[in-house]
């Protein structure tokens, strides 16, 4: 059993839960994205939203769809899609000991492809640079998925 104390000084770990706080952070940012998208447009899925815009039929008007809003909550999802493997993954490698440098390098590019794939997504940059942000995301974590059954394989 690993003590907690034992766990705060692995440098790998620290590493992780620092890149693992800000891409969560940012996941949570794009929440809050979508909810200024909605409420700035007037835009909403589901009609108990639209009652501080008015009753009845006057607020289907807002029950509507918005591309602005959309391409926000698709970047939302796609981080959901992305970024609980990494954490799930990212956990067990940075406890396989791993290399300190290799495995910040495996943190530092998820959360910069991930950071880069929002801005890509919202400003909207023409492809192919969101799906290069995506495949660098998605390398990363699979790097490291190997990694880890390379070195820790009870299989």
């Amino acid at each position: 059993m690993v003590d907690l104390t034992e766990l705060m000084e692995n440098e790998v770990f620290m590493a992780f839960a620092s890149y693992t706080t800000i891409i969560l952070s940012k996941m949570m940012f794009m929440s809050t994205a979508t909810a200024f998208f909605r409420l700035t447009r007037k835009v909403f899925a589901n009609p108990e939203d639209c009652v501080g815009f008015g009753k009845g039929e006057n607020a289907k008007k807002y029950l509507r769809t918005d591309d602005k809003v959309e391409r926000v909550r698709r970047a939302h999802l796609n981080d959901l899609e992305n970024i609980v493997p990494f954490l799930g993954i990212g956990l067990l490698y940075s406890l396989s000991g791993p290399d300190l440098s290799t495995a910040i390098l495996h943190f530092r590019l998820f959360v910069g492809a991930r950071i880069y794939h929002t801005v890509a997504y919202l400003t909207p940059l023409p492809q192919p640079n969101r799906a290069l942000a995506f495949f660098l995301g998605y390398g990363v974590t699979f790097s490291m998925a190997y990694r880890l059954l390379k070195s820790r394989l009870y299989l």
